[in-house]
């Protein structure tokens, strides 16, 4: 690890340096059947556990012009995309294979990355990433709770999502405000069959938007909502599970 390394406050960088975390993430990536890409690789905590059980297949991808020189010599033969994460075209840079995402996501920037999976869910087969608890809560939150939201039935929509563990701030360097926690993407026994995905999208959006209101309130932007039934139109949108929600964007849709 290199010494005096100045932390880019701009790249949210706060870097894992806890052995035993970092093992734990590496193995909670499992049933690898094809590219592995560790995004923000800091100064290689969890990339020397990943090289050593996938030494062929592992690509590292970072904006910072200082990593894009220490991940390459620290650890020959791994790949390195220099590039900010949410503008690589992962199709284009993984043809015809399914890739599996790993790492110590940057705090302000993660939401757009789970984002970015999920418009890449046809290639990515599986997440393993830290973030700050509070979000990482919320992806994995069940309908009734608090937290639970948008992000969790978009993401849920099409994995399987798994809260992992807990890491304290002093397991970083820098520390940050906030407490950690590492989630897994991995793919659904039994997918959803959603008909159109940019309308589910928006169908989910409307309903949280007026979080505290029914349904029936929420949904009025859609016509073919007067059509739905009493016992969905009385609920609020945290109430509906994800398939209940799957159930409620595909019959808005028929019946626009």
């Amino acid at each position: 690890m290199k010494q005096n390394f100045q932390h880019k406050k701009s790249l949210g960088q706060h870097f894992l340096k806890d052995e035993g975390v970092a093992m734990d993430i590496v193995d909670a990536l499992q049933n690898v059947d094809g590219a592995v890409v560790e995004v923000g690789p800091g100064l290689g905590v969890l990339t020397k556990y990943l090289i050593k059980k996938y030494p062929t297949n592992l690509t590292a991808v970072d904006i910072d012009n200082r990593l894009a020189e220490i991940i390459p010599q620290q650890f020959p033969g791994i790949g390195f995309i220099h590039q900010d994460v949410l503008k690589v075209d992962f199709e284009k840079a993984f043809p015809n294979q399914t890739i599996h995402v790993i790492g110590n996501f940057p705090y302000n920037i993660s939401t757009e990355i789970v984002f970015k999976i999920i418009e890449n869910k046809a290639i990515v087969q599986q997440m393993v990433g830290m973030f700050q608890k509070e979000v990482a809560k919320r992806l994995a939150a069940k309908e009734g709770s608090k937290v639970y939201g948008v992000t969790s039935i978009l993401s849920q929509a099409f994995f399987k999502v798994d809260y992992l563990l807990d890491v304290p701030p002093h397991f970083f360097d820098p520390p940050p405000k906030v407490q950690s926690g590492v989630v897994r993407f991995s793919p659904l026994e039994k997918p959803f069959e959603i008909n159109d995905v940019k309308f589910f999208f928006q169908a989910v959006k409307a309903g949280f938007n007026q979080r505290r209101k029914t349904l029936r309130n929420a949904l009025k932007i859609f016509p073919a909502s007067k059509n739905i039934s009493e016992t969905i139109l009385n609920k609020r949108a945290e109430q509906l599970t994800v398939g209940e929600w799957v159930d409620l964007a595909n019959e808005l849709k028929e019946k626009g």
